[in-house]
């Protein structure tokens, strides 16, 4: 199928011919260890990697991931195994994505936000047989290994250098070289498991496939219309799936992957522009931190040609501060940790390109339309399609080769996600007659009061319209009289002021006065999950008296 692949220029004609035949009994499955053996084989000294001072060519990450593969079946790793990696963004996060695969092991990112405690029961949960750890978080990796009844052994990576060795580059220098080695497997053999970022009880592991990844990735690739010209910028957590996905389809198509280690503004600015960046994709809350930084305004970005955001629903008036600071095309993304993730692009089709600006911009704005190899509903409570109006809310369904077949050993949680084999997302948008949706909610975060079904994402983008507001989350808190009021958690900007009533004015000359909120709490900074969305669960937790 590889060779067959390559045959073609266009990634779009590679993924409806894959479509086509993949089925068929003469076509081999595809398996992401044709991936990087492919990439090293057209692009052997086409620099593959820019982490801090590292620079590898895709002749020298494939050699260091046949050799972290071999240590990790020197350790005893046999196929189906897992292994736990818990690591800042690096190019040995990428190294153990792939290693994993090519040692026929399945791949367990572990968010680094977690307590001891969560990742114990993560690496019990999934009987991890060796955790890759980052020395930046040695306290963490060690009490949860001890706390863990797994017995995995800690592999420790010293990213930070200094005068002990290196244990990785050590383990790494006494595997045997060769070449990268083919395990076997079948596509529905699981590569991954990502841990949700629940918000009661344990988290759940997603189960997610060679065919879930690999079909994510080449119709990706397709509609971003990516290629090895791009480069890459790994600055949202690679533990998650905003960021993930992009190790595969940017290795395919022999791309520059660029590292950002954390998460700091200033940085995260100057290495957009210093290594000459092309495309990337972040959670909202990180492009407000960009656009609102003092450093935003020093560069050109001239690299630039795409930049996306996903992960959470993302204010218009925020997505217009984007295209001015970045000055190239945005496109907003949905999708869930169980869909690999993209569902849809806001890709705007040839014809609407014609429209005028602000035209164009309302659909730029919405959650997008479904991406290559999908397939989307919007159902009402009874099952039935609402209608293709842009006003009629349903929660979204979606099919295709990238939803999970489940949930990691959890079998009635795993029927309970699916109707009719359409995987139900939980997430409540309209549709409109060109099929681009607009998510209103999260079926659980929508609000009644009084009777009246109230969507806080309409509330938080009016809020974001206030000048002084620099972030913004409603939530619905209980009350006697009304069932639920509307509270705002809002974080104001640097050197700004407002005060509740003036929010709250601000909200009823936009909106009808019952979707207006009751409480308005300040904050600093609002909480967050481990992947850096905003975790509205605290929020409702926390009540101020109304004002």
């Amino acid at each position: 199928m590889n060779q067959i692949l390559i045959l073609f220029n266009s990634p779009l004609i590679s993924f409806l011919f894959l479509q086509a035949t993949r089925r068929g009994n003469n076509i081999p499955s595809m398996l992401l260890t044709e991936l990087l053996p492919r990439a090293a084989a057209e692009y052997p000294e086409k620099l593959a990697v820019s982490c801090g001072s590292v620079r590898m060519s895709y002749r020298q990450v494939a050699a260091s991931v046949s050799r972290l593969a071999a240590a990790l079946t020197d350790r005893g790793v046999k196929r189906g195994d897992r292994v736990a990696i818990l690591h800042r963004n690096c190019h040995r996060m990428l190294e153990a994505y792939f290693a994993a695969v090519h040692a026929g092991a399945v791949l367990v990112p572990l968010n680094y936000r977690l307590a001891a405690g969560d990742l114990a029961y993560i690496l019990d949960d999934t009987e991890s047989r060796i955790l890759i750890a980052d020395s930046g978080w040695s306290d963490l990796a060690e009490d949860a290994a001890r706390r863990s009844k797994s017995g995995a052994r800690i592999f420790w990576s010293r990213v930070d250098g200094g005068a002990s060795a290196d244990p990785y580059i050590e383990t790494q220098a006494a595997a045997e070289a060769g070449p990268l080695r083919d395990p076997g497997g079948r596509e529905d053999d699981a590569a991954n498991i990502y841990y949700t970022s629940g918000t009661t009880g344990h988290q759940k592991g997603v189960v997610l496939t060679h065919r879930n990844i690999y079909s994510h990735a080449l119709s990706t690739i397709a509609d971003l219309r990516l290629s090895d010209g791009d480069v890459w910028a790994h600055i949202a957590p690679m533990f998650h799936l905003a960021d993930a996905w992009a190790t595969w389809a940017i290795t395919w198509v022999g791309g520059h992957h660029v590292m950002a280690g954390r998460f700091d503004p200033p940085s995260v600015l100057k290495l957009l522009n210093g290594e000459r960046v092309t495309v990337t994709n972040l959670i909202p809350t990180m492009l407000n931190d960009l656009v609102n930084s003092a450093d935003a305004a020093a560069y050109r970005y001239e690299s630039l040609r795409l930049v996306m955001s996903g992960g959470a629903p993302i204010a218009p008036r925020l997505v217009q501060k984007i295209i001015e600071t970045f000055g190239c095309e945005y496109v907003q993304t949905y999708g869930l940790t169980e869909t690999s993730p993209y569902l849809t692009f806001s890709l705007l089709k040839d014809h609407l390109r014609k429209l005028a600006p602000e035209k164009q911009f309302a659909y730029r704005a919405k959650t997008g339309r479904a991406a290559l190899g999908v397939s989307l509903r919007v159902v009402d409570d009874l099952g039935a399609d609402v209608p293709a109006d842009g006003r009629a809310v349903g929660e979204i369904l979606a099919r295709g080769d990238r939803v999970t077949p489940g949930y990691w050993k959890l079998p009635a949680e795993t029927a309970e996600a699916f109707t009719d084999g359409w995987f139900r997302t939980g997430d409540l948008a309209t549709i409109d007659a060109e099929g681009y949706l607009n998510i209103v909610d999260r079926k659980k975060d929508a609000i009644i009061t009084g009777g009246e079904l109230v969507y806080t994402t309409e509330i938080e983008n009016a809020l974001y319209e206030h000048p002084a507001v620099l972030e913004a989350a409603v939530v619905g808190v209980p009350d006697e009289r009304w069932g639920e009021i509307v509270k705002a958690a809002v974080v104001l900007k640097r050197d700004s002021r407002a005060s509740a009533t003036e929010i709250i004015e601000h909200c009823r000359a936009r909106l009808a006065h019952y979707k207006c909120p009751r409480l308005v709490e300040f904050l600093v900074a609002l909480p967050r999950t481990g992947s850096g969305k905003i975790y509205k669960k605290a929020l409702k937790e926390s009540c101020t008296d109304p004002a």
